[in-house]
């Protein structure tokens, strides 16, 4: 079997977006990066890109997506309608909340217990531009084997995983630490990292 090589694209560069997009509708895995650390994406509606992302992670289990705005986060979620503005009004940068959502928004091997998902709205320019250009969501997850720690630059990524990447979207360096994750309850928002 022919080993093949990862693109690397600066996210500055004007192909960046268009090249992240394709990868994502071919059902490849992407690297991109966040406000926290580098993630995973892959489309969130696609089975199979799902197993491919939770082989590479050796994991199984719920994974958080990434939205362009809280607009768009409220079409998702299943609390009353007037509750939704106080939901989404907890999304800030670098925190991940975990509420109920609708049937069909993802795929339901990323979905938590009672039908709910992370969500995110990173802080970096590229999140915000691959949220917008995407016609599904995209999940977000720290670019790691599990009970290893993140990859944060380049070539570590390059070194963990030389040919399970189709694309990888690159910043540098990032050495902030993985976003907090709450649930959201009718109480509030409760941590639970």
């Amino acid at each position: 079997m022919e080993n093949k090589k990862m693109k690397i694209i600066n996210w500055e560069n004007e192909e960046a977006v268009k090249a992240a997009v394709k990868v994502i509708d071919s059902g490849g895995i992407l690297v991109y990066p966040t406000d926290t650390i580098y993630g995973f994406g892959v489309n969130a509606k696609d089975p199979i890109a799902i197993d491919k992302l939770n082989s590479i992670k050796n994991r199984r289990g719920p994974i958080s997506v990434i939205a362009p705005d809280r607009g768009t986060v409220s079409t998702w979620l299943n609390v009353k309608e007037e509750e939704k503005l106080h939901a989404v009004s907890h999304l800030k940068a670098q925190n991940t909340i975990i509420y109920p959502i609708k049937k069909n928004i993802v795929h339901k091997k990323i979905m938590g217990p009672d039908s709910t998902l992370g969500i995110r709205i990173p802080n970096h320019p590229f999140c915000k531009l691959i949220a917008n250009s995407c016609t599904v969501p995209i999940t977000t997850t720290s670019v790691n084997k599990t009970r290893e720690h993140p990859r944060n630059n380049v070539e570590e990524i390059l070194n963990s995983f030389p040919t399970e990447i189709d694309l990888m979207i690159e910043d540098g360096d990032l050495v902030s630490s993985a976003s907090k994750i709450y649930i959201y309850t009718m109480d509030g928002l409760k941590n639970i990292r």
